[in-house]
């Protein structure tokens, strides 16, 4: 899940007009098709109500604790607001909500349901939501995801090209689905300048020294911080490791966020994330 927060610079407005927006809506729909998929915005109280049971059944949140209710959803889907599902096989498979903000939409939450997994049906969601903000004069999309997370900083970093603007530690406080129970909710806020094509190249690496590594076994191990390019790796299936040693994922999250949070608190930037599981970052940003 996301939130917002308003004290960001904002990217700049759309400019490429007609041609650019032909080439989103076009890139959109030709990854929807080769997903076997259709990405719509949901309409009616019954596929709202799909979507909230839905994202329940990903996150699997406390009994009478939803995760989003359907009369948020549809407060936000009156207003002018994102709210879309992906469609496989006749049925909702996923869903994806955002709400508009200071600098431009706020993507909440989006989940697809695992029997998609490896048809890039994610992929084709956001590039939807991307060519949805670019038809509204919209120019950046923002969203938060768990650092941890290298499937998703992979996919956010580096198939979009979202870039990393601040380290939030403790975000949401204690929260109590299967997937965040029993770990602290720190978070990455990245913004997405929907006015570049999407995706970029993982950043080099030469020269670079290692911040954060992998031991021998498998926890964390503190090294150099002191680089122009400094390395920061992250656990393969960190969701595998809070189920299996729940002790050695908070290690994790401590090392993580006195190492990454610690850098980008002191001005560094996060150039990109490799495909080994390694955020890049590069020297501090002038002020």
């Amino acid at each position: 899940m996301t939130d917002h927060h308003p004290d960001v610079a904002t990217a700049t407005p759309p400019t490429a007009g007609a041609e650019h927006l032909i080439k989103a809506t076009a890139l959109a729909q030709a990854t929807a098709d080769a997903a076997g998929i259709t990405v719509a915005e949901l309409a009616t109280i019954e596929q709202m109500t799909e979507a909230c049971a839905l994202l329940d059944h990903i996150w699997r949140p406390d009994p009478g604790d939803p995760l989003i209710t359907l009369k948020l959803l549809k407060g936000l889907s009156h207003s002018g607001s994102y709210v879309a599902g992906v469609f496989a096989d006749g049925r909702l498979a996923g869903a994806c909500v955002g709400f508009l903000a200071a600098d431009g939409l706020h993507s909440h939450i989006a989940g697809i349901d695992t029997t998609l997994r490896g048809r890039h049906a994610g992929l084709a969601l956001k590039l939807h939501q991307r060519a949805w903000a670019l038809r509204r004069g919209i120019g950046l999309i923002s969203w938060t995801f768990d650092p941890l997370v290298s499937r998703n900083a992979y996919f956010n970093l580096t198939k979009l090209g979202a870039v990393p603007t601040r380290y939030l530690a403790n975000f949401y406080g204690a929260m109590h689905d299967e997937i965040n129970a029993g770990t602290e909710t720190d978070r990455l806020l990245v913004h997405w300048d929907l006015t570049r094509p999407p995706g970029v190249a993982p950043p080099p690496v030469g020269g670079a020294v290692a911040g954060l590594s992998v031991g021998p076994d498998g926890g964390p191990v503190r090294g150099r911080v002191d680089g122009h390019r400094v390395l920061v790796a992250v656990p393969d299936d960190i969701e595998r490791l809070r189920r299996a040693d729940p002790a050695a994922a908070g290690r994790w999250r401590a090392a993580t966020r006195e190492v990454l949070g610690g850098l980008m608190d002191t001005g560094h930037t996060v150039a990109g994330f490799t495909r080994d599981g390694r955020y890049v970052i590069e020297g501090q940003q002038r002020r």
